[in-house]
Order: structure tokens, then C-alpha cells, then sequence
């Protein structure tokens, strides 16, 4: 098995780093370039971490997933990411499952709201933020409808909150880029949910 050197492991930590981190830097858009270069790799006191990662992954997409998992749940330090392991492994059973937790996820939520539309009507946040934020529903749903729909732009148009906000809508945005997902079934699952 071919494993990815330890400058490259650390290259691919530093786009999603500043993905997820800035407003304007696009991972995907840039390939995954950055500012970094091997003589400053070699100073960083944690270069042995990436040593380590790099012989866990063969391909650059597992890795940036890999990364991605932890950048989303909240872990940004590298050392983090190696004692939370399983923070990977629960982002791939998500992965998985993701149309059945998605359909599970709008079942919670139609509890409290019969409509659509109340989704997103803003009470400090948007409803399905707050339920987010509550931590009764996955972020991935909110990434899946926001890429259907499009509500965050209104949202944060009108939300003049600063602490929470900016952080938590920039890991949506930043978020949906890695978050692949069947449109036309998630919009089937959306339908069933909401008009039964």
C-alpha cells in the first residue's frame, strides 16, 4: 500500500484548515494550494502527527474527508484529530446512513414544525439551525437543505447576532463543498416528510 507523504498530509490539513476557517479561500476552487512549503513543514513541532496520518490514508479524497470529519465536529488541531479518532469513523457511518438520518432528522423536526417554510423562519437563528445548534439534529440535514433551497443567504442577510452566527454559517457553507448526496432522493425524502 502506497502512503501519502508527511508534507503532503500536512499541504492537504492546511487547505481545509483555511477552508473552513476563511471566508473567501476555496479548497476545491484553489486544488488544494496554499502558502505552505517544505522548510516551513520541517520547523512545526507537529510534524509527526502528519507522519502519522499520512501512513493511514493512500489517496488524497480519503484524507480530505478525513480532515474534513474533523474540521466540521470541531476539531482543528492535528493532535486533536489523532485522539478523536473515532470522530472518522462516526462521520463515515453518517456517510453511510445519510438518507435514512436525513428522513429521521425531518421527522424530529415536523414534530415542531407542520410547515416547511417554518424551517427557517428566524428566531435569533433559523428554526433549523437552532435545532442544529441544540445538537437534536445532524449538520449534514442542514447542509442537504440549505443546498436545496438556499436559506442561509436570506439568513445571513438578516441575522445581526455576531457571536455564534458568523462561525456556525461559515461550517455550513464551508461544509457543503465535501457533502455529497443524491439531490432528487433527498428532495423525494423532504416531500414525503412534509406532505403526509
Amino acid at each position: 500500500m502506497m502512503y501519502m507523504e508527511p508534507f503532503d498530509a500536512f499541504r492537504f490539513y492546511q487547505s481545509i484548515k483555511l477552508h473552513f476557517e476563511s471566508d473567501t479561500y476555496d479548497a476545491i476552487k484553489y486544488n488544494y494550494k496554499t502558502s505552505a512549503n517544505h522548510r516551513s513543514f520541517w520547523k512545526r513541532r507537529d510534524k509527526y502527527f502528519f507522519a502519522k496520518i499520512g501512513k493511514q490514508f493512500d489517496s488524497p479524497t480519503e484524507l480530505i474527508e478525513y480532515y474534513a470529519a474533523h474540521f466540521v465536529s470541531g476539531n482543528e488541531w492535528i493532535g486533536e484529530m489523532i485522539q478523536n479518532e473515532n470522530t472518522y469513523i462516526q462521520w463515515l457511518k453518517k456517510k453511510e446512513s445519510m438518507s435514512y438520518l436525513f428522513e429521521q432528522d425531518l421527522l424530529k423536526l415536523k414534530e415542531d414544525f407542520v410547515h416547511f417554510d417554518d424551517l427557517f423562519i428566524i428566531n435569533v437563528h433559523p428554526n433549523i439551525v437552532n435545532r442544529y445548534l441544540a445538537d437534536d439534529i445532524n449538520i449534514e440535514t442542514v447542509v442537504i437543505i440549505n443546498k436545496l433551497v438556499g436559506f442561509m443567504n436570506k439568513a445571513d442577510k438578516q441575522i445581526t447576532e455576531t457571536i455564534v452566527w458568523p462561525d456556525v454559517s461559515r461550517r455550513i457553507r464551508k461544509y457543503a463543498a465535501f457533502l455529497k448526496f443524491d439531490t432528487k432522493k433527498m428532495s423525494n425524502i423532504i416531500f414525503k416528510v412534509f406532505t403526509n
